[in-house]
């Protein structure tokens, strides 16, 4: 068991332990915050869903300029910042009692809930090596799972006493947790810089100093160090992601794939109460047993995912198996005694949690590997706003085709997921064809993302040693 869910100790083991201090937190905030904003803040329902949709619609924007500040001044830095900035804003809720600052606060939280998620991206491609990065960030989302179950056990007991001093502790405890988080990613080591495109990487040390005369960081001019848009003799475009049609086009495919993390939490539970003959607990044992089964199979899952072929193979395969996925969950509205229905919803289920694995690991894979070296951070803050999209119009588009549509919405959704996936090879190759030499993989064999060769060995990090680490580095979301 531990080797399926702790990583190798280094970097890897304190990034794990970053992502399950502050998971743990989160876990019982989210349990907690709905009831605690409106019973002791005294906000009404509807204001706490249109703030939280402001706040997340803000924090999608966001992504991408404080993940281009991650690569300009660093991402450890920027990270225990803006994890900090979560604390701070976490904290502010002990003492809020209306909406305004409310909204406010929560506007906060998101933006740097979404900015320590790229800034985090951007540490971890500079403290471990590019063929790893994928089973580290399995190790990590395994981590974040197991913490966020440990606290919404926590909020549970919360919960049950229902008290205001009750809830106030599960706001400490969050805070205290993402204060926690930021310490220990400032105890990491700062990653080197890596020099902006148009500059050969010989010429600039970690210390952001050149050799050669004239130029920036030379001995008769120095510079800042470690400021790689200063090294390549122009500042970088904040939003140059955004011109790089082919990732666009990539993020935006996973971003539909995506649709499938408000299944659980909503589109599924509608379905079974609204739909369906099975007893309601079903709802709690489904959640429990994703929870479950990415603690102890992602790591298995990510080892295969070596490379672009294998990312894109990956993530085609996860759209299938989302179609077989919608087509159970459909049947079990069928005439069924309550038994019936109930194993066609656990049959649903494990297909949901095996495409969520394949998707999670090719995904990881294909946003580090078809974004520039030296915009790490600004890449993955853009690809990270599909969970803000997804979480955001998944809820109206998921009630539309489930509730009100029934059948034919489940197979449409299926329909939808297996296009996603099935796109993601052309556009995945466009993006390739698209990548400077610089950028590209030191592994000149590689496979084309063309090939039909089998995937490559297991990922170093998962062979390294009994333990290897992952972590999607999300930062937990409020509602």
């Amino acid at each position: 068991m531990p080797s399926r869910i702790l990583p190798p100790s280094g970097p890897p083991r304190v990034l794990a332990l970053a992502q399950f201090s502050n998971s743990v937190g989160d876990g019982a905030f989210l349990v907690c915050s709905a009831l605690y904003f409106v019973q002791v803040v005294g906000v009404s329902p509807a204001r706490v869903g249109l703030a939280l949709t402001l706040a997340w619609a803000v924090g999608s924007l966001a992504g991408v300029p404080l993940g281009h500040l991650a690569d300009r001044r660093g991402p450890r830095g920027t990270s225990a910042v803006l994890a900090l900035a979560t604390a701070a804003a976490v904290a502010s809720f002990l003492v809020i009692r209306s909406f305004v600052p409310f909204l406010i606060a929560v506007v906060c939280y998101a933006t740097a809930q979404s900015g320590l998620a790229a800034a985090r991206q951007a540490l971890l491609a500079g403290l471990v090596d590019r063929e790893s990065r994928t089973g580290v960030l399995a190790y990590l989302q395994a981590t974040l799972n197991g913490g966020l179950a440990i606290g919404a056990a926590l909020g549970g007991l919360a919960l049950q006493q229902g008290s205001r001093g009750a809830y106030l502790v599960v706001l400490g405890m969050d805070a205290a947790s993402f204060a926690i988080c930021a310490v220990l990613l400032w105890r990491l080591p700062a990653p080197p810089r890596t020099p902006a495109r148009g500059r050969p990487a010989a010429d600039a040390d970690r210390t952001g100093r050149s050799d050669r005369p004239g130029r920036p960081g030379s001995p008769g001019r120095p510079d800042r160090p470690g400021r790689p848009e200063e090294a390549a003799g122009a500042p970088e475009p904040v939003f140059a992601v955004l011109r790089d049609a082919p990732y666009v086009v990539v993020a935006a495919l996973n971003t539909v794939l995506l649709l499938r993390m408000p299944l659980l939490s909503l589109g599924i539970p509608l379905w079974i109460v609204e739909r369906t003959q099975a007893p309601h607990w079903m709802v709690s044992a489904l959640f429990v047993l994703n929870t479950a089964a990415v603690m102890l199979f992602q790591v298995r899952t990510a080892r295969a995912v070596t490379d672009l072929p294998a990312a894109v193979r990956a993530v085609r395969a996860s759209g299938l198996v989302m179609l077989a996925c919608c087509a159970v969950f459909a049947l079990s509205a069928a005439a069924l005694p309550a038994w019936a229905a109930g194993a066609l919803l656990v049959g649903g289920a494990v297909l949901l949690v095996v495409a969520e694995m394949m998707q999670s690991a090719g995904g990881w894979h294909l946003g580090f590997e078809l974004a520039p070296a030296h915009r790490i951070g600004q890449y993955q803050g853009f690809f990270g706003t599909g969970v803000p999209v997804a979480r955001t119009l998944g809820p109206l588009l998921l009630t539309t085709l489930l509730v009100t549509w029934g059948v034919p919405g489940w197979l449409l959704l299926g329909g939808l997921f297996l296009a996603a996936g099935y796109a993601m090879g052309p556009a995945a190759r466009w993006a390739e064809r698209r990548r400077p030499a610089a950028d590209r993989s030191s592994a000149a064999d590689r496979s084309s993302l063309g090939d039909a060769s089998p995937a490559a060995d297991s990922s170093p990090v998962a062979e390294a040693s009994p333990v290897v680490e992952a972590s999607p580095v999300v930062a937990g979301r409020v509602g």
